[in-house]
């Protein structure tokens, strides 16, 4: 079969959609109502937002801090840490699970508002309840409990209750998941809840950790601003107030924790101060009683007065001494809390003069914090702990070697010095012996009291950080409620109905088309076969109009001219070219109707037509008139029972110079009788008396009798009828075609309905009917 190849047609593409545009149409109308309904059905979400500013500890003094401070240990601690840190811990359970034990949001409390339900919260709300125990262990429920009240009596309803469950205020109530208290709400405004309906108000369990993943998964932290440490806190609820209280509760619980985290550093930096002084005031007090000791047993008075003279040269090698023996001894205390300590802050800024040395202490007492920190939620087997083990283990090997770098260093330099103080006292050789010692005793008091005095000054440093607890998060805008709600979108959701709408309905309409085997339109036949289509008939609703007439403007009367039209162009330059044949692939397909209808379009008063019903299985021609049913017709002539044409003309009763020649009887052997060579002498006798004879013939799948009269006709017009005939006959006709079965064909679409048509909607010049939206028009 060959298929009629067409450029792309973009109305042919989007016709279906376009005569089924009040389905379209409809769909959109239905999904805007159900959104509609859907909108009232939510009740509404309203963005709550709050943002802080995180101190950090390079930029506390811009926050009022004592500028002092900087530096010192227990002021470094948190602030130092990444702003990502922060986010995670606004988020962690820790300071959530506080919350939700704090604002008791485990059991929510609801009532009926139109057509949904709102949260009570604090004045809104009649009632308080306590939950004084949880059943851990009981199923927990899933359906709502109702409160009633009648004077002093509660009742307490639900589904999944056997029983309803009656008691008082202020008394315990034992559910089977928990054990609560309700009381009246002493704060509770009446005229805020005078659009609800509180004879209905019913109240929800949440379990703890259920309640908490709510919250925590409801909570939105964001950093506002890349290069600020700013961050803003967010939640959708319908609460605004709740929401509110939720938020604030959060910032402080926040706050609470970095002040507490903060307190421990300094704690722990203050008792190593005082433990480290205890030591040096021990040891200074033996160097004193020492010097003592060495006074009275050599009866020295005044030694600075007889040795300086002598002493001058040796002041700055002694001077130089003393310095490097502070930072030995420094040495050696840290070597010896960081060898006894694992896994402990170690103090910062005690008197090392080593950049290195102090980055590293600094970074290790991060890690330790993070560690402690994580471990508040985790188990040491958790990867992230072992983690940050290794991690410290890395910087506690790499502080060990530094010490012992540094004690080497300290070490070759006092050596350098003593040897440069060893060149001087040569000098000095008349200086006693005894003065030499004495002088050593006192480089050990000096030593002594710096580091009293500077441990001293330390632990005051440590005291003051205590006492000082200004929130690590400093509010930048209270937590507050957005003005219009965020959700149900309505505009978002109605736009999304309608698009739903428009996209289901051209979905079940190209469906349709896809699944759809019929002939529908012209270009379902032109896609399918060359041979041309020359007239589309358009679907008559009422029987009185199946029939044109005189002067007929009626589309149908339109149709059919522009069949006679189309077909006279197609037999022009054939002689004689009179005899038409109408038939279809199947029975039913208005083969008849069109083979009278054309007949009378044909007629004019000088045109003769006759229409012959060869159709001798299954006559239809006399359905238009009942009245010569038993007619005699083509069957007795065949037969050789009527040898006079003239006895089996009649006129149609229609249109003067329309007749007919009915089918007659139907006959046991229809394929003798029209291959006889009566039907040929029948039709050479009608030839010369009438312009155009129309033969009303059989249906070519189901039989052959049309094939054996075809030779003798000048054209044949293939009747195909919208939406009952299949795509599939279409290769039944092609094949016929091509094998030259029928001669010059041509195809005509009956029964097409308005919607199809593939000029327009109408015909001719007939009265425009009147539609709905004319009214407007003439409003």
């Amino acid at each position: 079969m060959k298929i009629n190849n067409k450029d792309f047609d973009l109305h042919e593409l989007i016709h279906p959609y376009l005569k089924r545009w009040t389905l379209i149409f409809g769909c959109m109308v239905l999904a805007l109502i159900i959104s509609i309904f859907y909108i009232k059905l939510k009740a509404p979400l309203f963005k709550v937002q709050t943002s802080v500013l995180i101190k950090d500890a390079k930029k506390m003094s811009d926050a009022g801090d004592i500028s002092i401070l900087q530096g010192m240990p227990g002021f470094g601690g948190m602030g130092t840490n990444s702003i990502e840190n922060e986010l995670e811990i606004f988020q962690s359970k820790k300071i959530i699970e506080d919350v939700v034990k704090d604002l008791k949001l485990q059991i929510p409390v609801f009532a009926e508002q139109g057509f949904y339900d709102l949260e009570l919260y604090k004045d809104t709300n009649p009632y308080q309840i306590f939950l004084v125990r949880e059943n851990i262990y009981a199923e927990k429920p899933k359906k709502p409990v109702t409160i009633k009240v009648q004077g002093s009596t509660i009742t307490l309803s639900s589904d999944e209750l056997s029983n309803d469950i009656k008691s008082n205020f202020n008394k315990l109530i034992r559910l089977p998941y928990a054990d609560i208290i309700i009381t009246k709400n002493g704060s509770f405004d009446k005229k805020k809840t005078q659009k609800l309906d509180l004879e209905e108000i019913y109240f929800k369990y949440i379990d703890f950790q259920d309640a908490v993943d709510f919250y925590q998964n409801g909570l939105a932290v964001t950093l506002l601003d890349k290069d600020a440490t700013v961050i803003g806190l967010s939640m959708n609820h319908i609460n605004k107030e709740k929401a509110i209280d939720i938020l604030n509760a959060i910032v402080k619980k926040y706050n609470f924790y970095a002040i507490n985290d903060k307190n421990v550093e300094s704690e722990k930096t203050k008792n190593f101060i005082d433990d480290r002084i205890s030591i040096i005031s021990k040891e200074l007090g033996d160097v004193e009683s020492e010097k003592e000791s060495f006074k009275t047993r050599n009866k020295i008075v005044d030694v600075q007065s007889d040795a300086s003279i002598n002493l001058q040269t040796e002041q700055a090698s002694k001077k130089k001494l003393i310095e490097i023996d502070t930072q030995l001894e420094w040495n050696k205390m840290l070597t010896s809390y960081f060898t006894q300590s694992k896994n402990e802050l170690i103090p910062l800024n005690l008197g090392i003069d080593n950049p290195v040395a102090l980055a590293n202490i600094n970074n290790y007492n991060k890690f330790v914090q993070e560690r402690n920190t994580k471990l508040e939620s985790a188990t040491p087997s958790n990867p992230v702990i072992k983690d940050l083990d290794i991690q410290i283990s890395n910087l506690r090997n790499i502080i060990k070697e530094g010490l012992v770098k540094e004690r080497s260093a300290l070490q070759i330099s006092r050596n350098s010095v003593e040897e440069e103080s060893f060149k001087a006292s040569k000098s000095i050789a008349t200086v006693p012996g005894k003065e030499r010692m004495f002088r050593n005793i006192e480089r050990q008091q000096q030593i002594k009291e710096n580091l009293f005095l500077l441990l001293l000054q330390k632990r005051e440093e440590a005291a003051i950080s205590m006492a000082i607890t200004s929130d690590k998060a400093r509010v930048v805008d209270k937590a507050y409620a957005l003005q219009k709600p965020v959700a149900p979108r309505k505009m978002i959701i109605m736009g999304g109905a309608l698009i739903t709408g428009f996209l289901l309905s051209t979905i079940l309409i190209l469906v349709k088309e896809l699944l759809n085997n019929k002939i529908i339109v012209r270009g379902d036949i032109e896609k399918l076969s060359n041979t041309p289509v020359i007239a589309e008939i358009p679907k008559t609703l009422k029987k009185s109009d199946q029939l044109i007439k005189g002067n007929d403007l009626s589309p149908l009367a339109e149709a059919f001219r522009i069949l006679v039209t189309n077909l006279k162009f197609i037999l022009r330059g054939k002689e004689n070219a009179k005899i038409i044949m109408v038939t279809s692939s199947m029975k039913g397909e208005g083969k008849t109707f069109v083979s009278v209808n054309l007949a009378l379009a044909l007629t004019t008063p000088k045109k003769k037509v006759l229409v012959i019903g060869s159709d001798i299985r299954n006559p239809q021609l006399q359905r238009y008139n009942p009245s010569m049913k038993l007619a005699q017709g083509l069957t007795e002539y065949l037969n050789g029972d009527i040898n006079d044409v003239e006895n089996i003309i009649h006129p149609s009763g229609f249109i003067s110079g329309t007749d007919f020649i009915y089918s007659g009887a139907i006959p046991p052997n229809p394929n003798d009788l029209l291959q006889n060579d009566r039907y040929e002498t029948l039709l050479n006798e009608v030839r010369s008396k009438y312009d155009y004879v129309i033969l009303d013939t059989a249906p070519l799948m189901p039989v052959t009798d049309s094939f054996l009269i075809s030779h003798l006709v000048d054209s044949t017009v293939y009747v195909v009828r919208s939406d009952k005939s299949l795509k599939e006959y279409m290769n039944f006709a092609n094949t016929n075609i091509e094998n030259e079965k029928l001669k010059s064909v041509v195809f005509v679409l009956n029964d097409i309905k308005k919607s199809n048509f593939a000029y327009g909607n109408q015909y001719g010049y007939s009265k425009e009917e009147n539609r709905w939206w004319h009214f407007f028009k003439k409003s």
